[in-house]
């Protein structure tokens, strides 16, 4: 049976409550046991756990703007293509204090939506980018990136020469 609400009005209401910032409105659209599976960062189960990560990531990122590029669904399936932009330049994000770095990522939503609520949802991202461009690694083919490069190469180099079953150090 098909539910009263669409999956890819269910995925556009998601996402126009977030650029809203309308967490409420946000949990209306989720079931009570929402699993949300940020591949770059972890798992968060229930509506309260998605609801302090959107509220962590919006006090960091205090001029997040999220741009839903593209959205596809077949079935039960909603799957969203978005943009984010902002300064990371309030509270601290995962444990990492706020650098003041401005960031843009993109990335892609692949939302189960049952009866008009999100059941389950898997975010894909680019972590490393989203680490660069935060200060928190190296720009990718600087000095810096070189040298920790040079340096994981080193250490890999060195456990290749120890016997099988040595403890590393």
């Amino acid at each position: 049976m098909e539910s009263p609400v669409s999956p890819a009005d269910v995925a556009a209401g998601i996402f126009e409550a977030i650029q809203r910032r309308d967490l409420d409105a946000f949990a209306r659209l989720q079931h009570d046991d929402v699993e949300d599976d940020f591949v770059a960062v972890g798992v968060y189960r229930g509506k309260a756990a998605v609801r302090m990560f959107f509220e962590e990531l919006f006090a960091a990122v205090p001029d997040l703007h999220l741009t839903t590029e593209r959205i596809l669904a077949d079935g039960d399936h909603a799957t969203v293509q978005w943009q984010i932009t902002g300064t990371f330049s309030g509270g601290p994000f995962q444990g990492v204090r706020a650098t003041g770095r401005r960031i843009e990522l993109k990335g892609v939503d692949v939302m189960h939506i049952v009866d008009g609520l999100l059941v389950d949802n898997t975010i894909y991202y680019d972590g490393l980018s989203f680490a660069r461009q935060i200060g928190m690694l190296p720009s990718a083919g600087s000095r810096g990136d070189r040298a920790m490069t040079a340096a994981f190469n080193a250490t890999t180099a060195a456990r290749g020469k120890l016997p099988l079953g040595s403890p590393s150090r």
